[in-house]
């Protein structure tokens, strides 16, 4: 029997109890267990000890990473510490998994990379959005070339309302912005419909038309270029009184539109029929920390790559650098 692996997490927060669900993932998740639980706020690492009683827990990172019996940490802290403490966690020698989004800047997320290849341990982001059954079921009709190929997709979140001024998740600083919450999850989905290699990014972004005591923008979108000529347009808002379909897929072939609870596809392609709804269809296949388990015993390839990660992080950070610049910004080769 392979070796139980013993992870740890360091952010229990209350907002989500995102903290608690990745304790939550380990525990329930066959070949792993969590020892070990960390937050500055000692109402918080209670908290952690009266929902898990067996785990150890500290209030302080660097105590508790002089540990010798533990070998996996999930950093669940605010997007802006995500580099910095990711980064100190592989360096001690533990396998990383930091929640979305990686980081703020691609220089970060290149850091984070390196730093894990040069400690020889592993980094992986919880984009576990990928597990969604409507990505599933997105991703299984593109492939399946009921469409043909892909060449324009719009994707569309958002509303109208004040987000909360006293949040962290509101201030710019701390979240990177309004794209850096939901929109990491839209552009990981668009990244995997659309694998090709990215060419630039042109962004518009909003701030303070409408909420003036908020830092993150009001309304935000990016468009992505890639090398096999298809296009991309991502809108996340805060000021849309009037919203569209979350995804509008266009194919050579026909085009997919998403509604509610299942996906209206229509098609030219022989063999298919003309017009059709398709229900959400479940991810089968391992769990992100079944994946995880698995490539730390036997080394089976990671489902969530932190490469691919980076690739989210980078048209975050180009969009918003277009937008101050008024110019379309090319996405540089090596990060691709």
């Amino acid at each position: 029997m392979a070796k139980v692996i013993q992870g740890a997490v360091i952010g229990y927060g209350p907002a989500f109890n995102m903290g608690k669900h990745h304790a939550e993932q380990m525990v329930n998740t066959e070949g792993i267990e969590c020892v070990a639980i960390c937050d500055i706020d000692r109402s918080r690492t209670r908290a952690a000890k009266k929902d898990f009683p067996d785990v150890t827990t500290y209030n302080n990172i660097r105590t508790m990473l002089k540990r010798a019996d533990f070998d996996l940490v999930s950093v669940v802290l605010p997007h802006n510490l995500h580099a910095e403490v990711t980064i100190e966690c592989l360096k001690a020698g533990k396998h990383v998994i930091v929640e979305k989004p990686m980081c703020i800047t691609i220089a970060e997320a290149t850091e984070m990379i390196n730093t894990a290849e040069e400690n020889g341990v592993m980094l992986s982001v919880y984009h576990n959005r990928r597990w969604d059954s409507d990505f599933w079921t997105l991703l299984g009709l593109v492939k399946s070339g009921v469409i043909g190929a892909v060449f324009h997709v719009e994707m569309w979140g958002g509303g109208y309302g004040k987000p909360r001024a006293d949040w962290w998740r509101s201030d710019k600083k701390i979240s990177g912005g309004a794209m850096y919450d939901w929109g990491a999850h839209y552009l990981d989905w668009l990244l995997n419909i659309i694998p090709a290699k990215m060419i630039n990014v042109t962004g518009f972004f909003h701030p303070n038309r409408v909420w003036t005591d908020i830092t993150n923008e009001d309304h935000v979108q990016a468009l992505i270029r890639f090398a096999d000529g298809a296009v991309a347009d991502v809108q996340m808002s805060s000021i849309a009184k009037v919203g569209k379909p979350q995804w509008r897929v266009l194919g050579e072939k026909g085009a997919i539109v998403s509604e509610r609870g299942k996906f209206r596809v229509y098609s030219v392609e022989k063999g298919w029929p003309e017009e059709q709804e398709v229900e959400f269809k479940r991810r089968p296949g391992p769990s992100y920390y079944q994946n995880i388990v698995v490539h730390l015993q036997t080394g089976e390839k990671l489902i969530v790559k932190p490469e691919e990660a980076r690739r989210v992080i980078a048209v975050m950070e180009l969009a918003e650098k277009s937008s101050k610049s008024h110019q379309t910004e090319p996405v540089p080769y090596e990060f691709e």
